[in-house]
């Protein structure tokens, strides 16, 4: 039987990138000593969920104060961390077409630009795959809520599924890339058998759609699907629903928290996936002659 033991740490972010740093690792160290594999933290964990402090808190990566400590106590504590997401700055990355191509109305946009980024970290603090959000969370509730994280982040490029030589491929989405089926079913597809959503819900999604999304991936795609979110802060000016949560590959909720800041623990076995796949061979019977994938 092929077990891992995974950690969701719910905690509360604050306007202090160096108090949440501390809360994220002492998390970490609290999920290795329930023996947990990895631990997984949520999305814009150092960072409050705001346009202004994305700019604020943003971090170059291979410069960022924030992942050069959560490498460091990955290694120290022997335990896969998936480092939620903040926000990553990159300076001049299409410089070179921007000297190739003066005439671009847009080069002066590309000099900067911010993603929402999750960064996963082996037993051994190596840095071994990264994902930038895809899709921005541009929305208006009428009446109840109104973002736009395109005013500030742009959007990732890629999907992303990373091999792990201890629990074998995983794939990453962040938070609203969960509600754009394609991209889980093509993770699913390439191997990945654990689904990572980093997520920050509000109180008005959170309630109507984040359990339902995450059994119906875990459904569609027969893998087990996991959501791990800040905290519920009263004080801040966005909310957070918290639930973070695992579904395995029938669709049933194995854990979930409530609001308030915690760390759950749980062993998933992953054998499950198999069985339930030879059970309903949902994946094998897809018509593609009918509807196409892109591979």
């Amino acid at each position: 039987m092929k077990t891992m033991k995974i950690a969701l740490c719910q905690m509360e972010v604050i306007d202090n990138k160096t108090a949440n740093i501390e809360k994220a690792i002492k998390m970490i160290k609290d999920a290795k000593k329930q023996n947990a594999d990895l631990a997984i933290l949520p999305e814009m964990f150092n960072c409050p969920y705001e346009n202004e402090k994305f700019i604020e808190y943003a971090e170059i990566l291979d410069k960022s104060e924030t992942l050069n400590k959560i490498s460091k106590i990955a290694k120290e504590e022997n335990i896969y961390v998936l480092a939620g997401s903040i926000p990553e700055k990159v300076i001049n990355e299409n410089k070179k077409n921007s000297e190739n191509n003066k005439h671009n109305e847009n080069n002066e946009n590309n000099n900067e630009k911010i993603y929402n980024t999750s960064c996963l970290f082996d037993n051994n603090g190596n840095l071994i795959g990264k994902h930038r959000k895809v899709h921005l969370f541009d929305i208006d509730v009428e009446g109840k809520i109104t973002f736009k994280e395109s005013d500030t982040l742009s959007p990732g490029e890629k999907i992303t599924t990373i091999h792990t030589s201890n629990f074998g491929k995983i794939g990453i989405g962040i938070c609203y890339d969960i509600r754009f089926i394609e991209q889980s079913r093509i993770m699913a597809l390439e191997g990945a058998n654990i689904l990572i959503f980093p997520g920050a819900f509000n109180l008005t999604t959170g309630p109507a759609h984040w359990e339902l999304l995450f059994r119906s991936r875990a459904l569609d795609n027969q893998v087990f699907t996991i959501g791990v979110a800040p905290a519920l802060n009263k004080n801040a000016n966005y909310n957070s629903y918290g639930h973070s949560i695992i579904v395995n590959p029938w669709g049933e909720v194995v854990a979930q928290a409530d609001y308030d800041e915690c760390i759950i623990v749980q062993d998933i076995n992953l054998d499950e996936i198999a069985k339930i796949r030879s059970e309903i061979p949902v994946l094998k019977n897809r018509r593609t002659d009918l509807y196409e994938i892109k591979k």
